[in-house]
């Protein structure tokens, strides 16, 4: 049985079939579960991320290790704490549906984090297109549609200090355990 099973067998359950037949008493028992699934999250996002460990997708480091590198730069760099855990988690959803990743991962921080780091989070895939994407005959400056941005310097600042540079086989990281009290901490202030 799952964490979540556990945690929500233990929870008076409503009857219902459909939304149509439930009543404010049904709501009364299913409101309550959402602090209790929101408690799990941490762990989950921190099993994610150790799963990216196990996947190179043809590059020098694995997945994990480049997020680990990303947000030890940061952290080094003075960035505060909200912003080394977009660090960590910007690619969280890479082996999920690399294609659309950025908004995996924004979709997990955006109750949690400022606007700024939200939309660096969310949009970091076409920024760090710069650095690579004419190799692909795509268009390497397709992050110019956000110029107008309030947060264009906040997202190419992250892809060229943080993420772009985050690929070096020799570079000594902080463990994945050592974000782990920053992971719960965050997931948990909403």
């Amino acid at each position: 049985m799952t964490d979540t099973a556990k945690a929500t067998e233990t929870h008076e359950r409503t009857s219902f079939k459909s939304f149509e037949e439930s009543t404010a008493q049904d709501w009364a028992i299913i409101a309550p579960q959402l602090s209790v699934t929101q408690g799990l999250v941490a762990d989950r996002v921190i099993g994610l991320l150790g799963e990216l460990g196990e996947d190179y997708g043809g590059f020098p480091i694995n997945r994990l290790e480049h997020s680990l590198q990303t947000a030890t730069r940061a952290e080094k760099d003075g960035k505060d704490d909200e912003y080394v855990f977009c660090a960590l988690i910007h690619d969280i959803g890479d082996t999920l549906s690399p294609f659309n990743h950025p908004s995996i991962a924004a979709g997990i921080v955006k109750p949690f984090v400022s606007e700024a780091n939200h939309f660096m989070v969310k949009h970091h895939g076409e920024f760090q297109g710069y650095y690579f994407w004419h190799h692909l005959g795509m268009d390497k400056d397709a992050r110019e549609k956000f110029r107008d941005s309030e947060f264009f310097d906040h997202t190419e600042e992250f892809c060229a200090k943080y993420d772009q540079t985050a690929f070096d086989a020799d570079y000594v990281s902080n463990p994945l355990e050592h974000y782990e009290p920053l992971v719960r901490q965050i997931l948990r202030s909403a």
